[in-house]
């Protein structure tokens, strides 16, 4: 929970409107560094931005495009503050559009489409039903912040690492029209790696050796691994930086600032080759990778070589993509620095620094705040404060990585007046599962805004993966904005009513059942997703529920309700994609529910029970798989066929394949972080978990009717052998199209374990 709690919530909510029109959105302590945070900008002109924004509308509503007139005026900006207006009269058939930068535009767009013609735009599904006759509206809208943020370095890997430009090009839309502008750009960058070092002389063999594959190029860039997954082809190189050109190109065009890249201090084991005198050291090991895939160097910052290096990185990095001068830079994510001498902190920070201003003096460090947190025990408030202040102020941007669970501002007096982002992290892997922390966001960003001494300047979407739980995010971004928080019932509601197209009582039930429940988490503790279905089989598991079961069991049959009141609603793409997850988040339940009868039976040595509750277990899991084949959004088979056709020779598909495979499994060779990635996907399902649970409920069986000792260790080390690593080497060929009706598969599901849930779900 919040700190502060009661009162003071009234009183800043009360007082928030009066604050925001007084200091026009702009904290106190940010006034301090306007003129460096006012070289992250775009450069586009006006003209430029506006025919980008006109073509993201066409994009989004086709030939009702020409309803819509835009113009991007840089001058109503309010102290670096975006605004957009949008104005119709009722006898007027042209909506206009008045934004300081094509972001705002775009973004006032999508606030007319959400809010006066109940439209729904998200990740996965859009409902685009624009009434014949658009509606009249005269509205203006300023920003709170600076800055919209959005990714977090591992979004790449997790989510984005094997698109195309047409799925970029949807994404960028989705970003401009949220209000989104400050992203990363992270593509390309190892073959503007593979430039430095073979200026260096290191050999093709040395550099193959080090950069890892494109499932795992967030933790090689970071230093946590090498190699693993690898090596990357020159067509490889050759599509990655025609990809970023577009991105950066169409991001440019909208008003979206990039994010890029920059040298951490991680160099390739051939350093030593090349230069034995330089101050190298091993980085930590990281999760149990093994040595020839873990520790990479890294090069003291105080050697001279490290500004070299950092320069030549950088001076590659614009020569080839321009610059809006942010770069990024986590020299220590997850690992620890070899000396906590304050100078040495000190002079780390000033040669990360100097290594971007030699060639850009402009440069501002976008720097990660994960360190504080999961290195918490090094960074104490002294640490922290040498490495923050080491750069003048204004210069670096902090990204509170995880400000609705544990944020580090409060502890690190708002980073020792270093500007910082607010961020819901939320996802952990890109793993699926309904939860977030609807109460918290929707409250403590407006109360950490106006904190005494505050240097808040931004909001931030950093999930590690995207594609679930869109509601969450929807209202995370609406903080851009609102004055002050909303009426969460009366929010719910509305998204309802947007998603779907239409206001249905059953809907609205449903909504406020998960409202109450899987949206109403309030634990600190980071929500990893990994859920017994999907976690390497024990006896040892316990089911991740923060909440009322029965409320989810009742909003499914809302949901049912809803379609039977409603059936054109059978045929909407929102309404069939969330029927889907809430039938999956049901089913998981009553898993958690049969693992406990398993386990019961297992340590009471009862054969029958056990036979009995692992075959229904089993059931479950079978017709768990039947639905989600039902919908694109939960098949294997577009992320292992999107990963081949990456690629651009029969080698590679194998490689690509494989390592898709393995980061959504056993993410490592040996299992070294197993199912933290893991997706409840239909075929992963049915063809990598259940023949996982199969295994091991016949050792649980045997160990009964032979009354033989169950040993964990020995049963692991077999499912390794017999199940998971054949499924990564795997080349078997999935869907990519859906099977079945999801309506009507929900309705039987429903009617066949509604007694399981009655019996004994509502009362567990």
């Amino acid at each position: 929970m919040p700190k502060h709690a009661g009162t003071m919530y009234t009183i800043i909510f009360q007082n928030y409107f009066i604050y925001s029109m007084v200091v026009l959105s702009a904290s106190a302590s940010e006034l301090v560094f306007q003129e460096s945070l006012s070289k992250i900008r775009t450069y586009s002109n006006a003209s430029t931005q506006e025919e980008a924004v006109k073509g993201l509308i066409q994009r989004v509503i086709g030939d009702r495009a020409s309803e819509f007139n835009v113009r991007v005026n840089p001058q109503i900006q309010r102290e670096g503050a975006d605004v957009f207006k949008i104005y119709k009269s009722e006898n007027c058939s042209v909506v206009d559009i008045e934004g300081s930068s094509g972001v705002a535009a775009a973004w006032g767009f999508h606030h007319y489409l959400k809010y006066f013609c109940n439209c729904h735009i998200s990740w996965d599904d859009n409902q685009l039903n624009l009434s014949s006759v658009l509606p009249p509206v005269d509205i203006q809208k300023v920003a709170n912040d600076r800055f919209r943020y959005y990714q977090n370095v591992c979004t790449t890997s997790y989510s984005f690492v094997w698109w195309d430009w047409e799925q970029w090009e949807r994404h960028i839309d989705w970003m401009a029209l949220n209000g989104i502008n400050l992203a990363l750009a992270f593509n390309g960058q190892e073959a503007i790696w593979q430039r430095v070092y073979s200026r260096l002389n290191m050999t093709t063999g040395e550099i193959d050796e080090h950069f890892t594959g494109p499932a795992f190029f967030a933790w090689g860039r970071m230093g946590n691994i090498r190699g693993w997954g690898g090596p990357l082809s020159d067509k490889w190189h050759d599509q990655s930086l025609a990809l970023q050109r577009l991105i950066l190109d169409r991001m440019r065009s909208l008003g979206i600032v990039p994010v890029l890249p920059a040298f951490a201090g991680h160099v390739p084991r051939a350093f030593k080759r090349l230069f034995p005198d330089a101050n190298l050291t091993l980085a930590s090991k990281w999760n149990g990778f093994e040595d020839k895939y873990c520790c990479p160097y890294l090069l003291s910052p105080q050697e001279p070589m490290f500004k070299k290096i950092g320069s030549m990185f950088l001076e590659e990095m614009v020569n080839e993509f321009g610059t809006n001068h942010i770069y990024n830079c986590d020299t220590f994510n997850e690992m620890s620095p070899s000396s906590g001498d304050l100078d040495f902190l000190r002079n780390i920070g000033e040669s990360i620094f100097h290594s971007l201003t030699q060639v850009d003096e402009d440069a501002v460090w976008m720097l990660q705040g994960w360190l504080f947190f999961s290195q918490i025990s090094f960074w104490n408030k002294e640490r922290a404060q040498a490495l923050l202040t080491s750069v003048p102020k204004g210069k670096m941007l902090v990204l509170d990585l995880m400000s609705e669970l544990q944020p580090q501002y409060e502890r690190l007096d708002s980073y020792f007046g270093q500007p910082f982002i607010w961020c819901m992290l939320h996802n952990f892997g890109g793993t699926l599962g309904m939860h977030g922390t609807a109460k918290r966001v929707n409250e403590n960003v407006f109360r950490d805004r106006i904190a005494p001494n505050s240097s808040m300047v931004g909001i931030g979407l950093t999930m590690e993966g995207i594609n679930q739980n869109y509601v969450i995010y929807d209202l995370m971004m609406e903080m851009g904005w609102r004055e002050e928080p909303s009426d969460l019932s009366q929010w719910f509601r509305n998204y309802s009513t947007r998603r779907y197209g239409q206001d249905n009582v059953h809907l609205n039930n449903m909504w406020q059942l998960l409202k109450d429940s899987v949206y109403d988490y309030k634990s600190i503790l980071q929500q990893h997703g990994r859920y017994i279905v999907v976690r390497n089989p024990s006896l040892r598991l316990e089911p991740d529920v923060w909440y009322n079961v029965s409320d989810v069991m009742k909003a499914w049959g809302q949901a049912l309700l809803a379609v039977n009141s409603s059936p054109s609603l059978a045929t909407v793409k929102t309404f069939r994609h969330d029927l889907v997850d809430l039938t999956r988040q049901a089913l998981q339940l009553q898993i958690d529910f049969m693992y406990q009868q398993v386990v019961k039976a297992f340590l009471q040595k009862d054969a029958i029970n056990l036979s009995n509750s692992t075959n229904t277990f089993l059931e479950i899991m079978a017709d768990l798989d039947t639905l989600l084949a039902s919908n694109k959004w939960f098949l294997l088979g577009p992320w292992l066929e999107s990963a081949k056709l990456r690629s651009s020779s029969p080698q590679e598909k194998k490689q690509f394949e494989y390592i898709a495979r393995n980061q959504i499994t056993l993410w490592g060779p040996g299992g070294e972080i197993r199912d933290y990635a893991c997706k409840q996907w239909a075929h992963l399902m049915s063809n990598y978990y259940t023949p996982r649970w199969e295994f091991f409920f016949k050792e649980l069986m045997s160990s009964v009717v032979n009354k033989t000792p169950f040993n964990q260790r020995n049963v692991s080390a077999a499912i390794f052998t017999e199940v998971e690593q054949p499924f990564t080497f795997g080349t078997d060929l999935y869907p990519t199209f859906e099977i079945g009706d999801p309506v009507e598969i929900s309705s039987q599901l429903h009617k066949k374990w509604r007694s399981l849930a009655n019996n004994y779900i509502y009362s567990n």
